[in-house]
């Protein structure tokens, strides 16, 4: 089955052990996070294939219903951040579309680690949680995550105890590190191995953060 999204992709200069799939926030595209993967300086990375996949492009109802790169609508942007749920969903559906053409390509499951900003780390750790194959970790940076609630009767058996990187911007003027936080409290209260780690920076990414990422990453993929 052919993936419905369009990807920017790096490919291994070695033999391909694992797959890295790195979501982009609002507005941007594949190639936002594009840069990072010669500054994570990854003990595996001439192994690993990273896919950068492009939101379908969407009206976003907080930006006037102009049309952008977007993983579903953001309607409010009170701290609650009512969204499209339904969008989160087909979102996750394309994502696992992507770890199943890894899959068939002979990479384990527990060789493909999903990664996201902003509203890209939502959908990589919505999908990640419920997907139903066991995964490296997820890597969710300046996000939140609206669909807690449903998670306790989604949850997938083998991803319980998948390894979580979540970071936070003390500073954020976009998703208030508060949201962020109730998502770490709220997966942390079920029992998931989850980190938490704070940086004093705006709604973005810093170099201690890409070193703490690099950390993580090189931790799982031996």
């Amino acid at each position: 089955m052919n993936s419905p999204l369009s990807t920017i992709e790096i490919h291994p200069t070695a033999t391909h052990r694992y797959s890295i799939i790195w979501l982009h926030g609002l507005g941007a595209d594949g190639h936002d996070f594009e840069s990072i993967v010669p500054q994570l300086r990854l003990k595996a990375q001439s192994h690993i294939h990273f896919i950068f996949p492009n939101a379908p492009i969407q009206a976003v109802t907080i930006n006037n219903g102009m049309r952008m790169r977007s993983w579903y609508d953001i309607l409010e942007m009170t701290l609650e951040r009512k969204v499209d749920i339904d969008g989160i969903y087909q979102s996750a559906a394309a994502i696992e579309v992507l770890i199943e053409q890894e899959i068939a390509k002979g990479i384990a499951s527990e060789n493909i680690l999903l990664a996201g900003f902003s509203q890209g780390g939502l959908i990589a750790l919505h999908t990640g949680l419920r997907y139903s194959k066991k995964l490296a970790g997820i890597i969710a940076l300046s996000t939140y995550l609206p669909t807690t609630q449903s998670l306790k009767t989604e949850a997938a058996i083998a991803n319980q105890t998948i390894p979580i990187f979540m970071a936070h911007g003390s500073m954020d003027s976009v998703v208030a590190m508060q949201t962020g936080k109730l998502a770490f409290d709220a997966l942390k209260a079920m029992q998931y191995p989850i980190n938490w780690h704070q940086y004093p920076m705006d709604h973005s990414v810093c170099m201690e953060e890409v070193r703490d990422i690099a950390d993580f990453i090189d931790d799982i993929f031996k």
